[in-house]
């Protein structure tokens, strides 16, 4: 692997300046973090914001949609099964149908929504949150480290953070995985990515399973104030 030397090769999680050439396609190269394990797609293919949007804007994901909320149960379910009763809570990334909003509030709890594209709402960013959700959201994140702290300073003390996304495991089988073809994917996280976050964080690291995870906050931490983009 050749030593990345650009300033635009920074690692997108933790700033570190340890990042290596990992994977190489006609589209667009891919750098891997030697600290955090994050994989992240070079910053000069990224889509402009009216190209992102035009993508999103094709998705077909509607609050009633039967399939939609089964697919959400993955989160849903793990998170009702650890926040206390009446709880407020936060859908980051929500898009245009917040079906996992609806689910915990016809499950009793307060939810707040934020989306950059969708439901730019910026009160909400200056609340504190017994829970927070960010589902098939940090992959397409420019700077996943800022987002990710702020979102961690919004959690009240032993609040959950629920994070859902497709991992990434060897470098032999990146090249054949779909999930990295998309253009608003940016950034890839692994298992230890999220070992990284855990010890960053101080965090309770629970585990669901191969896509979703939930850090609790064990303790409180003070982080820079950051811009949700």
């Amino acid at each position: 692997m050749q030593k990345s030397s650009a300033k635009s090769s920074l690692c997108r999680l933790c700033q570190s300046s340890a990042t290596e050439i990992f994977h190489k396609s006609q589209q667009r190269d891919y750098h891997l973090c030697s600290d955090c394990q994050l994989v992240f797609a070079d910053p000069g293919s990224y889509l402009s914001p009216i190209e992102e949007k035009a993508e999103y804007d094709r998705h077909e994901n509607s609050v009633d949609d039967p399939r939609y909320r089964l697919f959400l149960m993955q989160m849903f379910r793990p998170m009702q099964a650890l926040i206390p009763v009446h709880s407020k809570g936060l859908d980051f990334g929500c898009g245009p149908g917040p079906a996992l909003s609806r689910m915990f509030s016809e499950a009793g709890h307060t939810m707040a929504l934020y989306d950059y594209f969708y439901a730019q709402d910026s009160k909400v960013l200056n609340d504190q949150y017994d829970f927070i959700t960010a589902t098939e959201l940090i992959e397409h994140l420019h700077q996943p480290g800022q987002v990710l702290n702020r979102l961690w300073m919004q959690l009240k003390p032993h609040g959950y953070l629920g994070l859902m996304t497709q991992l990434w495991d060897e470098q032999d089988s990146f090249a054949g995985w779909a999930y990295k073809n998309d253009a608003t994917h940016v950034c890839f996280f692994s298992n230890r990515t999220f070992a990284w976050l855990a010890k960053h964080w101080q965090a309770r690291w629970h585990r669901i399973d191969r896509n979703v995870s939930i850090f609790e906050k064990t303790i409180q931490a003070d982080y820079p104030s950051l811009n949700p983009r």
